[in-house]
C-alpha cells in the first residue's frame, strides 16, 4: 500500500495518534522538568524523621538558591533514575525470571485454554471472565502494591486472547484492575497507610466508605472494558490494537489439543501459595520489593525443580529468558524515575507543592476538597511515587484541612482519589508504560480507551469525596 491509498496520512492522524513512543515521551517530560529548572524559584521545605521516614515540617518551606542543572545533567538523571529505582527494576526482572518458569511448565497456558474453549463463544461468560479477572486484579491491586505486579500482564494476555478478544481487554483487566484496586484500596499501605500515621489517624480507619468506592470504581471499569469487548466482537474494525502483532503472546496451539495434567495441576498450586505468602508477608510483616523478590527466586527454584523436574541448565535458561523479556518495561522505569531525579537536584518539587496546595486554605469545604484531588493528580505526574507523595503532601495537607473545617479522614480520602486515578493515564508513572510495553499497547492507543473510563473514575471519587465532607467523615 502506498502513503496515497493509505486513508490515515501522517497529516491526518488525531492528536492522540502522534503522541511518541514512550522513551522518547519520558525524555522530553525530563527535557522540560530541566528546563523548569531555570525557571521555578528553588525551594524547600524542612523535614524531620518520624518512624524511620522523612516527612515534611508544615510551614517551614523557604526560597532557596537557584540550582539548576545543567545540560549533562539530564543524561545523567536517566542512569541516576535507573539506580534510585533499582529494587523495583530488579523486581521487574526477578518476577519475570519466576514467570518464565512458571509458563515454561505450560501450567498456565493449558489451564487458560481449557477454561478458554468453555467461553470464549458465549457472551455471557466471556464478560463473566472479564469481570472477575478485573475483581481479582483489583483485589492484588488494593493488597499488594502496583509495580510488583507487572507479573500479572502475560497472563491477562494470555486470557484475552484465548477469549478471541485483544491485548486492549488484556492491558484494561491486568493494568487497569490493578491501578483501580491501588487507587480506591481500604488497606493500601503506601498510600492510605502512609497518610494515616502522618495523619495520626488509626491504620486503614474509614474502611467502610473506601471499601464501597472499591467495589464500584471496579465495576464500572469492567462495564468499560465489556462494553469495549462487545464492540470488537460485533465489529473488528471497533479494535484499538488490530494492527500490534501478538506473536509469542497466545496460544502455541489449537485450544481442543491442550491437556491438564498433575504437572500443571502442582504448577498451579505452587503459584497460588507464592502469591498467599507473599500478601501474607506484606500484611503481616511488612514485606518489600527485595522480601518478594527472594520469595520469587525460592519459588521458581521449586516449582521448576521439584515440579516441572527441570535440570540445571533448563532452569536458568527459562529464567534468564524470563527476566530478559521484561526488559523493556523494566528499563522504562529507571527512565521515569530520572525525572524526580531533575525535580530533586533542581530543588523545584517542593516550590511546585507549596504553589499548588496554598491557595486551598481560603476555599470552602467542599471546594476545597474537590480541588485536593486535582492538586495530588497533577503532583502525581511529578512525584509519581504514592508513598513518596503522601510523604511529600500530606505533612501539608492535613493541617491544611484542619485550618478550613476538613476532616483528617477526608484529606487523606482526597489524596488516595487524586494520587491513584491519575496512574491510569500519567506516562511518568514507570510501572504502568512498562506494563503497556510488556503488552505491545502504544500509550497513545491506551490513553484513548481508558480517557473516558478516568472520566467516570474522577466523577465517582468526587462524589465519595462530597458524601465524606457532608457526613464529616471521621476516623472509623
Amino acid at each position: 500500500m502506498t502513503e496515497n491509498d493509505n486513508p490515515i496520512t501522517n497529516n491526518q492522524k488525531k492528536w492522540y495518534e502522534k503522541i511518541p513512543n514512550a522513551y522518547v515521551l519520558l525524555f522530553i517530560v525530563i527535557v522540560v522538568a530541566s528546563i523548569l529548572t531555570y525557571v521555578i524559584p528553588a525551594g524547600t521545605y524542612e523535614r524531620e524523621l518520624v518512624d524511620g521516614r522523612n516527612v515534611v515540617v508544615p510551614g517551614t518551606f523557604h526560597l532557596i538558591d537557584q540550582t539548576p542543572v545543567g545540560f549533562l545533567d539530564v543524561f545523567m538523571s536517566i542512569p541516576l533514575g535507573l539506580r534510585s529505582a533499582a529494587d523495583v527494576v530488579f523486581i521487574v526482572f526477578v518476577a519475570g525470571a519466576f514467570f518464565g518458569v512458571v509458563r515454561a511448565t505450560g501450567a498456565l497456558e493449558s489451564g487458560i485454554a481449557i477454561v478458554s474453549l468453555k467461553y470464549k463463544d458465549d457472551p455471557k461468560k466471556r464478560t463473566q471472565m472479564i469481570w472477575v479477572t478485573t475483581f481479582l486484579m483489583g483485589a492484588l491491586g488494593a493488597v499488594v502494591g502496583f509495580e510488583n505486579l507487572i507479573i500479572f500482564i502475560p497472563i491477562g494476555v494470555i486470557v484475552s486472547l484465548g477469549l478471541g478478544l485483544d491485548l486492549m481487554v488484556a492491558v484494561a483487566m491486568v493494568l487497569g484492575g490493578i491501578a483501580v484496586g491501588f487507587a480506591s484500596s481500604p488497606i493500601n499501605p503506601y498510600t492510605v497507610g502512609v497518610s494515616h500515621a502522618i495523619a495520626e489517624l488509626p491504620l486503614f480507619s474509614g474502611m467502610g466508605l473506601r471499601t464501597a468506592y472499591l467495589f464500584i470504581a471496579l465495576a464500572a471499569l469492567s462495564h468499560h472494558t465489556s462494553s469495549y469487548a462487545k464492540k470488537i466482537c460485533q465489529d473488528p474494525k471497533m479494535c484499538l490494537v488490530k494492527d500490534i502483532s501478538v506473536e509469542g503472546l497466545g496460544f502455541t496451539k489449537r485450544l481442543e489439543d491442550y491437556t491438564f495434567t498433575s504437572t500443571h495441576k502442582w504448577t498451579v498450586i505452587g503459584l497460588i501459595l507464592t502469591i498467599a505468602v507473599l500478601i501474607f508477608g506484606i500484611v503481616q510483616y511488612d514485606w518489600y520489593l527485595v522480601e518478594m523478590m527472594g520469595l520469587f527466586i525460592l519459588a521458581a527454584i521449586v516449582i521448576g525443580v521439584f515440579i516441572a523436574r527441570f535440570d540445571s541448565d533448563r532452569l536458568v535458561k527459562e529464567m534468564v529468558d524470563g527476566a530478559a523479556g521484561l526488559t523493556i518495561g523494566a528499563i522504562i522505569i529507571g527512565v521515569a524515575r530520572g525525572i524526580q531525579v531533575i525535580l530533586e537536584q533542581g530543588n523545584i518539587g517542593d516550590t511546585i507543592i507549596h504553589s499548588l496546595a496554598t491557595p486551598l486554605a481560603g476555599l470552602p469545604t467542599i471546594v476545597a476538597a474537590l480541588l485536593m484531588s486535582i492538586v495530588h493528580g497533577v503532583i502525581n505526574i511529578f512525584i509519581p511515587s504514592g508513598s513518596g507523595q503522601a510523604m511529600a503532601t500530606m505533612p501539608i495537607m492535613i493541617p491544611l484541612s484542619d485550618l478550613i473545617g476538613m476532616t483528617r479522614q477526608t484529606a487523606v480520602l482526597a489524596f488516595q482519589i487524586g494520587d491513584g486515578i491519575m496512574n491510569l493515564i500519567v506516562p511518568t508513572l514507570g510501572g504502568m508504560m512498562a506494563m503497556l510495553a510488556m503488552a505491545r499497547v502504544p500509550y497513545e492507543r491506551w490513553f484513548r480507551f481508558i480517557a473516558p473510563f478516568v472520566v467516570k473514575f474522577v466523577l465517582i471519587g468526587w462524589i465519595f469525596t462530597l458524601i465524606a465532607v457532608l457526613t464529616n467523615y471521621g476516623p472509623f
